[in-house]
């Protein structure tokens, strides 16, 4: 399909031409640039929203996810996801594991799920994974589900890719340590216990909020005096234990521009549903936040800024790549940094010095 009839797919809405310009913009193929160029046009105009699902393996993303398809559907928006799997060893291509766990919501013809290959990426997420989040938003999709690939304290990407970052736990994993550690547990603007239906969820929660209270000064603001009334063993009141909603009352939303966003530590079992009912009115509260608090329009302008400067680097290495002999130079010096005769530095400084005089060519 040439680049032309993928436009006039775009512009009519058709599925086949969404996914051609999805793998035309994966691989970079010629043309792609013109595709996302009429893309950028489009995003941003209308009301979508990108919400990025990250967390460690096994703690359910992808169950969660389904289950925030079908909230969505059931308030009538459509819905995109981004399901970035682990790489096969053998194609390069994605392993396919997300869109099979979310066969269920892939039938309905307003939902689009996409799998990418992270192909060596950092950071839990594929290198285009925001340009394919672009050709979704441009096709009109209301919602937009980033899912990564589930790699751990690394995944600091989806909080630059996604308006709202949701971090999955999950009890008996060793959660409970990690939430003390830097790193990932510090970019979510909302926390998800995941199967708190199991022993140890209760705990993972408080700990969480004690973490997060820290960091704001009141670190047991949420933990039961032990001599509150109808206290519980896990220091909670009221309620039965290993449900997935909260007794807690819900905090509410920030008010004002000035005010600070509190990330709420929700609850769920996303196989029943449990607790994602307040898992999205907990979104739609952050999201009702950015947009009074400006930090709505704060985060995509450095979102685009962030872009315009991957594009130019990516650019640049092409042209590198395709127009000098920068490639053919460092062969030649190899021998010399290896045998320690010259240094890394000395090399890439030369070859520098040979494109910038034009005698790299």
């Amino acid at each position: 399909m040439s680049v032309e009839r993928i436009l006039e797919g775009l512009n009519r809405r058709e599925p086949a031409a969404l996914a051609r310009a999805i793998t035309l913009v994966e691989n970079q193929r010629d043309g792609f640039e013109r595709v996302l160029s009429h893309a950028h046009g489009l995003v941003g105009r209308g009301t979508a929203r990108r919400i990025g699902i990250t967390g460690p393996p096994g703690a359910g993303k992808s169950t969660l996810t389904e289950a925030l398809i079908q909230r969505f559907r059931a308030q009538g928006h459509s819905v995109g996801v981004v399901a970035v799997d682990p790489t096969s060893p053998f194609t390069g291509g994605a392993l396919l594991g997300d869109r099979i766990r979310m066969e269920a919501a892939s039938v309905d013809p307003h939902v689009f799920i996409r799998s990418m290959a992270t192909r060596g990426a950092h950071g839990g997420l594929a290198t285009t994974t925001e340009e394919v989040a672009d050709l979704l938003e441009a096709f009109g999709f209301e919602r937009i589900l980033v899912e990564t690939v589930g790699v751990g304290q690394t995944e600091l990407d989806i909080a630059r890719t996604a308006e709202t970052t949701v971090l999955v736990l999950v009890p008996e994993s060793g959660d409970g340590i990690q939430a003390l550690k830097a790193g990932v547990m510090e970019i979510a603007d909302l926390y998800v216990v995941n199967k708190s239906d199991r022993p140890g969820a209760d705990k993972l929660r408080q700990e969480v909020e004690v973490m997060l209270g820290l960091r704001r000064g009141n670190a047991f603001r949420h933990v039961a005096p032990h001599h509150a009334p109808h206290a519980r063993a896990d220091g909670r009141t009221g309620g039965r234990a290993g449900t997935p909603s909260s007794d807690r009352p819900t905090a509410p939303p920030p008010v004002g521009p000035d005010a600070a966003w509190e990330p709420p530590v929700l609850g769920t079992v996303a196989p029943t549903g449990a607790g994602v009912d307040e898992l999205v009115a907990a979104l739609d509260r952050h999201y009702t936040y950015l947009e009074t608090s400006g930090q709505l329009a704060e985060r995509r302008r450095r979102r685009l800024a962030a872009r315009t400067r991957a594009v130019l680097e990516r650019s640049v290495q092409r042209w590198v790549a395709e127009t000098t002999h920068a490639e053919a130079l460092l062969a030649q010096r190899l021998e010399e940094v290896t045998d320690g005769r010259r240094s890394p530095y000395d090399v890439a400084a030369e070859i520098l010095d040979q494109m910038k005089t034009g005698t790299a060519r």
